[in-house]
């Protein structure tokens, strides 16, 4: 395996950017409340995602409630399945990231396993390698956009791609994990869940490289945002001789995107540790901080539905108070009332 592609200055940018991330989050005086709770939303997020890009219908409120145990009565039971399953193959790659193993076939087709087993009859074959020819198809139009290898060259490009990921020269970790997401679903080893297993292969590549981001980022929500971008992105490569390019550039410009909003997640975490300590505020105050740090305005109709179940009263109190401590200022008229933080802040 020898994977072409040029080093462009997109791509430079987008590397250096991911860098800075890097560096900021190993250095950040991050709580480890906030580290967990954002992990958990990171999580919640990939899973939504990954699984939504599939073709599952869950809304991520529903998503939430399900990765919290609750029962989601409506929810199709495969879509619930296929969302538990991603958890389930998430846990498997956080394990063998503490065991510092090589990456094998057998690990990528237990990942598989877990992300398709019980899931549609389980005709995807969990955990073994298709048999038969395979296609992908335009779910819009039904035409065939690509045929992948056939059947009986599977075992010998995946144990191609896996002995490459082991040792893949001075490509740097960030391209390998991009080339090893793309090489997954261009041989398109399995019947089905080839997508979800090679978005968790990439991460599995970024994690071991020691790239993990405290597991504060999700790729695959970038993906699901603008889906045309991203079939197009991974198709430009058959088109243009398997160079991967433009891909790469794609992956990169993603990935420093998700690592960006991170990061600045991050800040605000700070700065909000810092208004708590230097002046006191209790757990409402800090609410309406955060949600400052975060959208740059609040109203007392939003600050109301940020804390359910306590009166306009104290709740104007508590804004009087941010004033007089200078954390916030306010225009408009009386009942119209728009706060924000000052500019020195």
């Amino acid at each position: 395996m020898n994977p072409r592609f040029t080093i462009t200055y997109a791509m430079t940018q987008g590397l250096a950017q991911i860098e800075r991330a890097r560096g900021f989050l190993e250095a950040a005086q991050l709580s480890e409340k906030w580290v967990r709770q954002m992990s958990e939303r990171a999580l919640l997020l990939e899973a939504h995602h990954t699984t939504h890009i599939e073709g599952t219908r869950l809304t991520l409120a529903e998503a939430e409630l399900l990765l919290a145990g609750q029962p989601v009565p409506q929810a199709d039971v495969d879509d619930v399945r296929e969302l538990l399953n991603y958890r389930d193959a998430f846990n498997l790659v956080a394990e063998y990231l503490d065991s510092g193993a090589p990456i094998t076939e057998g690990l990528v087709r237990e990942v598989h396993r877990r992300l398709v087993i019980g899931v549609r009859g389980e005709r995807a074959r969990p955990g073994e390698y298709r048999l038969a020819q395979n296609y992908i198809v335009n779910s819009l139009t039904s035409e065939i956009i690509y045929t992948p290898p056939s059947a009986g060259d599977v075992p010998d490009l995946m144990r191609e791609l896996v002995n490459w990921l082991n040792a893949p020269g001075a490509v740097h970790p960030v391209l390998v994990s991009g080339i090893a997401q793309f090489q997954l679903v261009q041989i398109h080893p399995f019947l089905d869940g080839n997508g979800r297993t090679s978005r968790l292969l990439s991460t599995l590549c970024l994690y071991r490289a020691g790239y993990n981001f405290k597991r504060l980022f999700t790729i695959s929500e970038y993906y699901d945002r603008d889906r045309s971008a991203f079939y197009t992105a991974l198709q430009t490569v058959r088109e243009r001789d398997m160079d991967l390019t433009d891909w790469l550039e794609y992956f990169v410009t993603g990935l420093a995107m998700q690592l960006g909003e991170v990061t600045e997640r991050g800040r605000q975490a700070i700065q909000l540790d810092v208004f708590t300590r230097e002046y006191g505020l209790n757990a409402r105050q800090g609410i309406a901080v955060r949600h400052l740090l975060q959208h740059g305005a609040l109203t007392i109709q939003s600050f109301e539905a940020l804390v359910s179940g306590v009166n306009r009263r104290t709740l104007q109190r508590d804004l009087k108070v941010l004033l007089n401590k200078g954390l916030v200022t306010v225009e408009g008229a009386t009942h119209q009332l728009v706060y924000h933080l000052p500019k020195t802040h």
